[in-house]
């Protein structure tokens, strides 16, 4: 365990930024005061509060820094105190700085959570990581309500306010107004009034802000940043913001890993895609590979010189650098159908697979290895590793968390193993599916009928994304079978040899 690993204190200021809504505008604070306050030169360090890939990628361009999701679902109190820890050991090497600030985005509403105690909720969380918190509130067509609401929230749950910003105000005289309501009625500091804006800068899908070109920053996403930060610096007082941020109290933390990292220096070869079509990847479960023994190898569908090991009929030739195992993450085939069709990638996993090659495959990987996909009538063949028929639709059809159980024996996870995890897809598996599930569910949608995750020799293709440091087993697994490939792979080189 490193030094920056063990029991600390860590002094982090820190601001939690949320709503009483989805759609409430804290994407829109959250994004505006990252940016703006890079531009002054503060060392920004973004988090984002549930399951989000979309979201942390924007906050990591925003502030410049890699952005870490915080999730009450996945660990309590102390491992969220000892991610953060880990976060600020990995951003900033020398320690934190007079100007630095972690941001922290909300989800959802402030006190909404999974259950009627409203646990893994943003306010639950802010209590679990002493954070105070910023409330931005749409006041649209509202004048002395909004007292009466800030008065309901204050008096719901212990919550540390820092403030609240009015969003979405109507005039000059409008935000006079509000300012005035809240300051009778409520003890709320109003730390700015945000105009309603005549367009919404930031591009929108059906699953949150637009991807854009896969988790690369465009020129119009650096454009909206831009405006952002304009905007929230104009309207919007940073810099009490950045004091109240310092007040939040010294944090007591642990190491997030139980386990020392590994010399992967002769590990196993572990390529993981991430490019325009697949790149949902929490940045934990890629360390957890390299904590677990791997060597780590970026990989794109859309480029033809991977280093395949030859004795898959594949054409490459073996070499110390060939791949062990490949990790699928999750993203959007479906708006890469054009790119995807007749492509010789989806021909190499098909052939791996076949040969007991390691794969683990999560949502939009499941969908990669599928016999085909289709959208708007348009159906393209996938790599047909599973039998699976994968179709869009328009509606979500898995959306939140998951909790299951491995009900089969499989290469990856001993049967009864608890499985914490959490879904975002708008596709459904149709047509006779030949294997069976080996995840049952107690809470998610997965494949349908209370079951996700496909294997097929070792290959797992599941809807459910997983989070490495709340499901320690997957990592070691991986980098187990793959290196169980790289043996057999070298016992092959021994006896042509010898032959």
């Amino acid at each position: 365990m490193s030094q920056a690993e063990t029991r600390s204190v860590l002094h982090l200021p820190r601001i939690v930024v949320t709503s009483t809504c989805g759609g409430g505008g804290k994407t829109l604070l959250s994004l505006g005061l990252a940016r703006a306050l890079r531009n002054k030169n503060w060392q920004v360090l973004p988090f984002k509060k549930g399951p989000d890939y979309i979201d942390a990628a924007w906050l990591s361009m925003a502030s410049g820094n890699l952005s870490t999701n915080l999730d009450p679902y996945f660990l309590d109190g102390a491992g969220l105190r000892a991610q953060m820890q880990h976060a600020v050991s990995k951003l900033l090497p020398k320690g934190v700085t007079a100007a630095t600030i972690a941001i922290i985005e909300g989800n959802r509403g402030l006190f909404d959570g999974l259950d009627l105690e409203g646990s893994c909720s943003t306010a639950a969380l802010s209590r679990q990581i002493q954070a105070p918190v910023l409330l931005t509130l749409n006041v649209t067509k509202m004048t002395r309500t909004v007292a009466a609401l800030l008065q309901g929230l204050a008096g719901f749950e212990p919550v540390d306010f820092a403030g609240v910003v009015l969003n979405c105000t109507g005039s000059p005289r409008h935000a006079a107004y509000l300012r005035s309501s809240i300051e009778h009625y409520t003890d709320f500091t109003v730390l700015g009034e945000l105009p309603r804006l005549t367009h919404n800068p930031l591009p929108e899908r059906h699953m949150g802000l637009a991807s854009f070109r896969g988790d690369k920053l465009s020129e119009t996403a650096e454009e909206a940043l831009e405006t952002l930060a304009a905007y929230v610096n104009d309207h919007v007082d940073v810099q009490a913001i950045v004091e109240r941020a310092a007040q939040a109290q010294n944090l007591h933390c642990g190491p997030l890993w139980s386990e020392p990292a590994l010399d992967s220096k002769n590990g196993p070869c572990i390529g993981y895609v991430r490019d325009e079509c697949l790149w949902f990847y929490y940045h934990e479960n890629l360390e957890a590979l390299e904590r677990a023994g791997a060597r780590l190898v970026k990989l794109s569908l859309f480029d033809s010189s991977w280093p395949l090991p030859g004795k898959n009929g594949t054409g490459s030739t073996d070499s110390e650098d060939s791949l062990d195992a490949i990790y699928l993450g999750g993203g959007f085939p479906e708006d890469c159908l054009d790119r995807l069709a007749g492509n010789g990638r989806l021909a190499d996993l098909a052939a791996l697979a076949a040969q007991g090659f390691p794969i683990y495959a999560e949502c939009g990987g499941l969908m990669v290895l599928s016999r085909s996909l289709r959208k708007n009538g348009v159906v393209t063949p996938m790599a047909g590793v599973l039998p699976l028929d994968i179709e869009i639709g328009p509606r979500p059809v898995g959306l939140g968390y998951v909790m299951g159980e491995v009900v089969q024996d499989n290469p990856y996870y001993p049967r009864g193993t608890s499985f914490p995890g959490h879904e975002f897809h708008y596709s459904r598996a149709c047509g006779e599916k030949t294997a069976a599930p080996v995840l049952a569910l107690s809470r998610g949608r997965g494949l349908g009928d209370g079951m996700d995750a496909l294997v097929i020799n070792n290959t797992w293709a599941s809807y459910t994304h997983i989070f490495a440091p709340a499901q320690p087993a997957w990592a070691p697994a991986l980098c187990r079978l793959a290196a169980q490939w790289r043996a057999n792979k070298a016992q092959g080189k021994r006896k042509d040899s010898v032959s």
